[in-house]
Formats: C-alpha cells, structure tokens, sequence
C-alpha cells in the first residue's frame, strides 16, 4: 500500500490532502472520500486503506484547511463536557464551511487527480459521510461526465430551502447515485427523506435510498458508541458493489 500526504492548489490556499492507492497494478479507478464533521483522523485512514486495498486510488482531503491543517475530534467524547471545547472548535470550523467552498476545492481535487500517474483517467467515484453528502449530491450533478458513482452515507443538508441546496442540480446527475440512511437521524429525518424521493422520481436520475434498520447517524465509524457492526458491513458491500459496476467499465 502507498499512503503519501499532499498539498493540492486551491482558490482559497493550499488544501493538505492523503492518497492511498496499491503498490502495483496502476493506474487505479478514483475514488475520493470526503471526512465527515468531526475531520480527519486515523479512523478515516483506516477506511480510505480499506477502499485502496481492493484496488482503488483513493484521495482523502481536509475540508476544514482554511481553518486548520489538522483537526482529530475523538467520537466517543462529543458528550463528554470535559471536551466541549473541542467540540466547540469543530463546530465552528464546520459552520464556516459552504457548499461553494466544497465546490471550488472539488474543481482543485479533480485538476490534480489528471496530474497524477496512479490515478486513472476518467470517471470517478465519491463517498461521503454525514456533512459530505451534500457535498459529493453536489458534485455529482455539476461534474456528471467525470462522476460515475456518488454515495451519501447519512448525509446532512440534502434536502434545503436554500438556494444552493444540493438537490437543486440533480437534474444533471449521469452517474449512479446512492443514498445510505440511519433509521434514527436527526440531520435527515423521514420528511426529508420522502422529499428526497421525490427529487430521485422527478429528475429520474438513477439514485436509490436506503434506509438502515435500527442504525443511528454515524453508524458506520467504528469509534463511535453508535457504531453498528452489521450495518457498517453492509455500507461495505454496497459501497464496493457500486464501484465494481461503475469504475470498471
């Protein structure tokens, strides 16, 4: 496995990212994996070498580099007042963070991704989990000749009243969406997720919502007390089955 750290250009400075991809058989079908709320850190990683060591070049970006170059939020002790703050320090670097942002920063990923000779050129796949499903909703429909496959893993913010809400571009959506949800999820309860229906019915893209039996938001990171080992395995396998069908054609 190659794991090296990057600076990659941006509009608004030098974003540090994290590659990991096989030593051998390149170049790889592209995969980025965008960080939830709580930033990166080695439980990430740990899911980035999962993806790579099936044969994928994976990029992993900070999202929160304008604010920081490394931020490691422990999940088991959001409620835990001696952290509070931390936690507060994550929340505001969250809060400062828009949709236009991730936007320019994913314009920045996918001009350097065409730099690098273990990337495959081409369409691409993205995951993201919690605050990043908007983000990768986004990105599908405004990038749809280089986005193959998108998955929202309990994403927040897809559904808004805002004027960047990403349901917004999913008319433009070429490429497989999926949506996996928590049973329990205050960031997407079910009236969001029946509006999110609606959008997959109306804009006809070729996205699908699945929603996770007796899960919790964050159900798939093993460091959180919420983590449910059979539904983490199961965002596994469909993770893994959307690629194969997408990134090998």
């Amino acid at each position: 496995m190659i794991e090296m750290s990057v600076d990659i250009p941006t509009a608004d400075g030098a974003m540090n990212a994290y590659i990991f991809h096989p030593e051998r058989d390149g170049p790889h079908p592209v995969v980025i994996l965008y960080m939830d709320a709580l930033g990166l850190r080695e439980e990430l990683s740990d899911m980035s070498r999962r993806i790579a060591a099936v044969g994928y070049y994976v990029l992993m970006p900070n999202l929160y580099y304008r604010s920081a170059r490394s931020i490691d939020v422990d999940g088991r002790r959001m409620q835990d007042p001696a952290y509070a703050e931390t936690v507060a320090l994550m929340w505001k670097y969250n809060r400062a963070l828009t949709n236009a942002m991730v936007d320019r920063d994913t314009e920045a990923m996918l001009k350097f991704l065409d730099t690098e000779d273990a990337a495959r050129k081409g369409p691409l796949g993205m995951v993201g989990y919690c605050m990043s499903g908007r983000f990768v909703f986004r990105a599908a429909g405004a990038h749809p000749d280089r986005v193959a496959a998108s998955a929202s893993i309990y994403g927040a913010g897809l559904v808004t009243p805002r004027d960047d809400s990403p349901h917004l571009s999913a008319g433009g959506i070429k490429g497989e969406m999926y949506f996996a949800c928590a049973e329990t999820d205050a960031y997407a309860p079910p009236e969001v997720l029946e509006k999110l229906r609606g959008v997959i019915e109306e804009t006809g893209i070729n996205g699908g919502i699945e929603v996770y039996p007796d899960t919790h938001h964050g159900f798939a990171f093993p460091n959180r007390p919420v983590y449910h080992k059979a539904a983490a395995e199961r965002h596994w396998e469909r993770l893994f089955a959307l690629f194969r069908r997408t990134l090998h054609k």
